[in-house]
């Protein structure tokens, strides 16, 4: 109701449908029709995709790749909080300047629950990319009460068989989250002159041990060499190492 009171406020103030579409993520059709009825229709329960994980007989999501990918983001950036109408919110901050980062999330949220729709919300400096549903829960059951670092992060054990299994996949989803690439640089004497020496390294940020310690042990599993520069960071500068994360993760757009 928020939103669709913001995006109303908006057209009211005398923007264009297309202009409120840009800056709320809300399709123009959409739009019109709040103009005539801006109470949401009930969303019967029966027409709530089925969730893996509620079955008599539990399994994991149908596209493994994008859920592996989904769980780094959220691990980094994501919570899941209550909605006041029933079900929960899955929300992932992701920042303005990747608009790639941005699309890739949409698109993972989309391929692990089809049936759910996904919204673009933008805040100041982020996009929180936003998707309802009565099981989110369900699929990301670190799900929990304060901050992550502040609480015991551990995968079960269908999340860590999807780990291990797309690990390039996670570790991709935890670096768009709180990772960078940046070039580094040291000065070195060559031929009795000092000269400038630079590099390119990958940097790993979370206050959470557990997660970091998630990150690490994917990178252990995919044969990256990584240092703990310090409480909160993660270092890849090995130039063999570098050059496969360059190959399967690269830098955030």
């Amino acid at each position: 109701m928020e939103i669709r009171e913001r995006a109303l406020a908006l057209v009211a103030q005398g923007h264009s449908l297309s202009s409120v579409s840009k800056q709320t993520g809300i399709s123009r059709s959409a739009l019109r029709e709040w103009r005539l009825r801006i109470e949401p229709l009930p969303r019967m329960l029966g027409q709530a995709a089925p969730c893996p994980r509620c079955s008599p007989t539990p399994s994991t999501p149908d596209d493994a790749v994008a859920y592996a990918y989904l769980l780094g983001l959220y691990l980094g950036d994501g919570c899941i909080s209550p909605h006041p109408r029933g079900g929960h919110q899955l929300r992932i901050a992701c920042a303005d300047a990747w608009p790639g980062l941005i699309e890739a999330c949409r698109t993972a949220i989309v391929r692990v629950r089809p049936t759910d729709r996904v919204y673009a919300l933008q805040r100041q400096g982020c996009v929180m990319v936003t998707s309802y549903g009565r099981h989110w829960p369900c699929l990301f059951p670190q799900h929990g009460t304060g901050r992550k670092h502040e609480r015991l992060i551990v995968l079960a054990p269908w999340q860590q068989e999807i780990v291990d299994a797309h690990p390039w996949d996670f570790i991709r989803g935890l670096f768009h989250s709180d990772g960078c690439r940046s070039m580094n640089w040291t000065t070195r004497m060559i031929g009795g002159i000092r000269k400038r020496y630079e590099y390119p390294r990958y940097f790993f940020t979370n206050l959470s041990a557990d997660i970091l310690g998630l990150f690490t042990d994917a990178l252990d599993r995919v044969g990256v060499e990584w240092k703990q520069a310090n409480a909160q960071n993660i270092s890849v500068a090995r130039r063999a190492s570098v050059a496969l994360m360059d190959a399967h993760v690269g830098p955030k757009y």
